[in-house]
Order: C-alpha cells, then structure tokens, then sequence
C-alpha cells in the first residue's frame, strides 16, 4: 500500500468498522429487537463476562511495554474504568450485576466453568494479541472503541423496550462506557494517526483493526451457533 496522510488513514479505519464491527452482526439484532429469549440472553451475558474480566489483563501486558510515564498514566485509567480502584467497582463489578440481574449464578460466571470455547480462544487470541505484538498494533486493535458508544445505545435502547427482566439498573454497566470509550478512542486515535509514519506501519494498524472486529464477530457466530441455531457444545451453558 502507498503512504497515507492521517486523514486517509483515519478514514480507512473508519471504513473498517462501518463494514466489520459486531453492530451488523445477525445476533447482536437480534437481541437489540427484542428476539432472544432469557436463557439466550443470559447465554450472551455469561459469555461477554470472560471478554470483561479478561480487558484489565489485556491492557496490563500493554502497559507493561510503554516506554513513558505519560504513556502508562494514559493507559492505567483503562485498567482502573475496568478493575475499579476497590473491591465491587469498576466495570467487571457492573458486569456480575448484569449476570446477578439476569439470574445467573455469580459463582458460576466467574468459575468460567459455562463457557463456549469459541469464546475462551477468541478472547485469550485478543489477550495474546497484545502481548505479542507492537506496541502501535496493540493500541490499534484498541480503536473499536470508536464505535462503541452506537452499539451501547442500540443495546440498551432494544433491551429496555423489549425485555421485562432487564432494567436500568441491570444495565448499569454500560453508563460509564459512553464516556470512558470516547476518551480513550480519541487517545489511542491520535496515538496511531502520529506514530503510523510508513505503509508497513499503517498497513499493521488497518489489519490489527480488522483482527479485534474478528474477535467480537466470532463470539457472536459462537453463541449464534450455539443458543439460537441449538448446537451447544459440551460442557457449555445448558440454559
């Protein structure tokens, strides 16, 4: 690919989500109109637990790499917004009142027993993703974030109106998020426009980009798979 200005290169990435990001995906529509029913609802709960609980980790191994100060204070608030700054804050804390609220048993989201695989190697691939890679790509993968805030209204909007057994408070995990992915896409936004300098650079944020909307695109085709289609795994969630 040739060098791209970092309007161009913002407006690729842009591109990427409008096409790739799980807002378009058959199984979060379907539980933005109202057509899940509770165990598949609880099914998606329980799973998005391990892709939450799995962020601070995530984000840990990224801030282990940062070479300045200010690059790590930047990044530390992630992990704060997630783990909290004490016990029963944060947004893995708002997360378990989403499962508490939906029924399920807290012990037994947290012992990860109920998972899909799917979900597990998705999100360990994302986790390793971070890890491994350059910093530069590590913060790209990051810029879902940018289209965060829509699929959070969508969501929310479509569960409240159409499920009696969720209510504001149920989904309480997802008021912060509409400030907090803002922030930190406007962040790491900027970090990729200024440190993306070479097509080889470039062409590794667009694909690291491209490989996160593929982590959240495949747990959807797992727990459509599993709970709408009827193929649940062994081992998994058996509503």
């Amino acid at each position: 690919m040739t060098l791209l200005i970092p309007d161009q290169l913002e407006e690729r990435l842009r591109q990427i989500g409008a096409e790739r990001y799980h807002n378009r995906h058959p199984f979060h529509r379907k539980l933005h109109d109202g057509k899940l029913d509770r165990a598949q609802v609880q099914a998606w709960a329980l799973n998005r637990y391990y892709y939450q609980a799995r962020i601070p980790a995530k984000d840990a191994t990224l801030l282990a790499r940062l070479p300045t100060a200010e690059l790590r204070r930047e990044w530390r608030r992630r992990i704060e917004d997630h783990d909290g700054t004490e016990p029963g804050t944060g947004g893995v804390a708002r997360w378990l009142m989403l499962t508490d609220g939906l029924g399920l048993d807290r012990d037994y989201v947290e012992s990860l027993d109920g998972l899909l695989p799917a979900t597990r190697f998705s999100v360990d691939a994302y986790v390793n993703f971070v890890r491994d890679r350059s910093i530069l790509a590590a913060i790209a993968s990051s810029l879902t974030e940018l289209f965060s805030p829509t699929i959070i209204s969508e969501r929310v909007s479509g569960m409240l109106r159409h499920y009696d057994f969720v209510s504001e408070k149920t989904l309480a995990y997802f008021t912060p998020r509409l400030t907090q992915a803002p922030r930190d896409s406007d962040f790491a936004l900027a970090y990729v426009r200024e440190n993306a300098r070479t097509p080889e650079q470039q062409k590794e944020v667009l694909e690291a980009l491209e490989f996160k909307c593929s982590v959240l695109w495949t747990m959807l085709d797992a727990l459509d798979y599993a709970y709408v289609d009827g193929h649940i795994p062994p081992g998994a969630f058996v509503p």
